[in-house]
């Protein structure tokens, strides 16, 4: 009997016996890979929590309880029990289910999230409005070891220790994140479940539960070997209890009587906060998965019998990323001084080639943005040239630090903006929409955006070598125009604006990696008639007077293109430049000014293609807009 087609809800859910979930789970399993490879998606750790999550769905009762998943990447098992399995075709597609719970999508769905150590919080802020209100519903939040190397989730766990307040956190441990978990969290997790140091306890304790018919049975039902009851009897979770949290752990993930015990537990018997530690195995049941969990934690399509990623038929050429990350290693190669830093992020942000090259000098910090700006001010103050390698839309956690630790003192912390603009199909969550408007914010800070590899290298080369303090290079996701880059650096302070395509009356002027929209805007303006010219920006913080004088006199309108918010943004920063200029008696008159960006909005998720038409981004779009605003 099929079981995965009768569950719509959690309540059909209910109607399984327990003999029936190890069916139930192989199912979800077998579904969940044959449906992420075809649409890609985070694999690897939803296939770690599957019996975890039909525990919970059997045990609890949603949406009246609460259930927050930190980041929502091991979510599609919930997913499924809670009726969405029938929409898996469409999961992380433009209209379709989020690859991330989001309270819109599901009554069952608490919290929206995306970023990681977000869940205690936002579950501790549930729990004690419930107390407020008098209720009796459950909070429980998921949060995995990795997640637990980000700051947010300390606060909120020290929070939860003074609050007393009845709630339960699930540390779901599988050793893991997107990279290889670093740090001291890490080591204190790994301590508890290998330490050895119980081990002339052993006999002791094993024969003094057989003296304690109520307490000590059940536990040595549950347990497999001898070390595991000497830790669990010892409380292994001293750091947790510390803070006055009741710790129960480790607990086999995969064994369905263990989680049923601890969360009947967890439901009916604990009046505090409870921590409960549970093992699991990220991609267990799919070999290629379970071989590589970083390749599977976030992958698009593959081919299910092989685990191979399905390869795109387009010209190869390098990302970004990667050329970011080729330059870095070059220069580093001749200067001993340069160092590199990551949150938990050294493969997406192309940093894997130095970490391999420069081990001495590459630092991981976990999932701690902050940290990680904050550190690398100490590292400049001390005579490193620090690079940072950080998403667009993590950077966002570190904009204080950013202000207070890095640009008050104007240090030369170079900061390399990876997934800048829009980035496809993990959604607004994902999305780098922002970063150019608070960047600009800051006191000196200079923004770069690259339009090509070759202007990337030259901008990297500067920032550690002739600009002083704080840069900021934003580039996007994807690969840059030209296939093979020579690793030459033109040594140059100045990013003016530079011109592409003559014209006069109007110019079209691109800031970053929007050019090759702009330029095919220039070509269907064109063909229509309408002849401009055609500008790359190069730098959007600080803008030159003397080049935006010359180009605001030279010129009737001008339009400006970013792949940012337009509030706050590069067309901003013109509009401000040309009243600055005018109010100095630098230009007489101020020339009609259009800023195009991405709108005042949370943009949805959905393949690039859509997204551009979603937002009218598209050349022939964009130009209809240009010619409506030339006959005004």
């Amino acid at each position: 009997m099929d079981l995965l087609s009768t569950i719509k809800s959690p309540a059909d859910l209910k109607k399984l016996t327990p003999e029936q979930f190890p069916q139930l789970a192989h199912e979800m399993r077998e579904f969940l890979i044959d449906s992420v490879s075809r649409t890609g998606g985070h694999l690897a750790p939803s296939l770690g929590v599957i019996e975890l999550t039909i525990i919970m769905h059997y045990l609890f009762e949603t949406p009246k309880d609460k259930f927050i998943w930190d980041v929502g990447h091991q979510a599609y098992p919930h997913k499924m029990i809670t009726g969405r399995t029938d929409q898996f075709d469409t999961l992380r597609k433009y209209n379709g289910i989020s690859g991330f719970p989001h309270i819109t999508e599901s009554e069952h769905d608490a919290l929206t999230v995306g970023h990681a150590s977000t869940s205690i919080s936002g579950a501790l802020g549930y729990a004690r409005a419930r107390d407020i209100k008098g209720g009796d519903e459950n909070v429980i939040a998921v949060i995995g070891d990795g997640a637990l190397t980000g700051g947010l989730a300390y606060e909120a766990l020290n929070n939860l220790g003074h609050s007393n307040t009845r709630m339960t956190v699930i540390l779901n441990d599988n050793e893991m994140s997107i990279a290889p978990n670093v740090g001291g969290v890490s080591k204190y997790l790994t301590k508890i479940i290998t330490d050895k140091k119980f081990n002339k306890l052993k006999d002791n304790i094993w024969n003094m539960l057989e003296k304690m018919p109520k307490v000590g049975k059940p536990i040595q039902s549950a347990v497999h070997n001898l070390e595991e009851a000497a830790m669990r009897v010892i409380t292994p979770g001293k750091f947790f209890e510390d803070l006055g949290i009741s710790y129960i752990g480790p607990v086999d993930g995969h064994n369905y009587e263990e989680l049923t015990a601890v969360l009947k537990y967890a439901r009916d018997e604990s009046h505090g906060p409870l921590l409960i530690h549970v093992l699991t195995q990220k991609g267990k049941g799919y070999h290629p998965a379970e071989n590589n969990k970083a390749k599977f934690h976030g992958i698009g399509s593959f081919h299910k019998d092989t685990g191979e990623v399905v390869k795109e038929n387009s010209p190869v050429h390098k990302s970004y990323s990667a050329c970011f990350g080729d330059a870095l290693c070059k220069l580093a190669a001749n200067d001993p001084t340069i160092a590199a830093v990551t949150a938990a992020m050294p493969d997406g942000t192309g940093l894997s080639g130095f970490r391999d090259s420069f081990p001495e000098r590459f630092f991981d910090v976990g999932i701690a943005e902050g940290h990680a700006v904050t550190f690398s001010a100490g590292l400049a103050l001390n005579g490193i040239k620090p690079v940072v390698a950080v998403y667009s839309t993590f950077l966002q956690r570190a904009y204080d630090h950013m202000i207070h630790d890095v640009a008050l003192e104007n240090l030369n912390v170079v900061f390399a903006i990876d997934r800048a603009g829009v980035v496809g199909n993990d959604g607004p969550t994902h999305h780098g929409c922002l970063d150019m408007t608070y960047l600009r914010s800051i006191p000196n800070m200079t923004v770069l955006a690259p339009s090509n590899g070759t202007e990337l290298q030259d901008m990297l080369h500067a920032a550690l070598y002739e600009i002083d303090g704080p840069v900021a290079i934003r580039f996007p996701r994807g690969n840059v125009p030209e296939a093979d880059l020579p690793l030459e650096f033109h040594k140059s302070a100045t990013f003016d604006p530079r011109e592409i395509k003559a014209g006069t009356k109007t110019v079209l002027l691109s800031a970053g990696h929007f050019l090759p929209i702009v330029e095919s805007t220039h070509e269907v303006l064109k063909q229509a008639g309408i002849e401009t010219a055609l500008w790359d920006a190069q730098t959007i913080k600080p803008l030159s007077a003397d080049a935006y004088a010359k180009l605001l006199g030279e010129f009737d309108t001008i339009v400006t293109f970013e792949q940012n918010s337009v509030r706050g943004g590069f067309g901003a920063a013109v509009l401000e430049m040309a009243a600055e200029l005018f109010e100095a008696g630098k230009i007489t008159s101020i020339p009609k000014i259009l800023p195009i960006g991405y709108p005042d909005e949370f943009i949805t998720q959905g393949s690039m293609d859509e997204l551009m038409v979603d937002i009218d981004f598209t050349p022939e779009l964009l130009a209809q807009r240009i010619q409506s605003f030339l006959k005004k």
